[in-house]
């Protein structure tokens, strides 16, 4: 038996004039615009929903009365309707392909 030997070296592999490797992140400067236009929108919407609680006078926590503003539109429709825009938004930008 004959034993066989191979000199590897890196002149017997590629060559000089190869491209230049590209830029390799999947997110380019369109993805990342969306998703701080969804972040915006996600903290706004968390922002809008924010306000007193249902037993809250002034600051001041009062077992005898109600606060209505806890049933504003602004708290049960709009903000919830922020967020979920928020996240769709984040879904696209981080499908969306270069």
């Amino acid at each position: 038996m004959s034993k066989k030997t191979e000199k590897f070296s890196a002149s017997n592999y590629g060559t000089d004039t190869e491209a230049p490797k590209q830029n390799d992140f999947y997110f380019g400067k369109e993805n990342y615009k969306w998703m701080l236009i969804g972040l915006a929108c996600i903290v706004l919407g968390f922002i809008l929903m924010m306000g007193p609680d249902a037993n809250t006078v002034d600051g001041k926590y009062d077992p005898n009365s109600w606060n209505e503003d806890i049933f504003s539109i602004r708290r049960i429709r709009i903000a919830p309707l922020l967020v979920v825009i928020g996240f769709v938004i984040e879904i696209y930008a981080i499908l969306k392909r270069k």
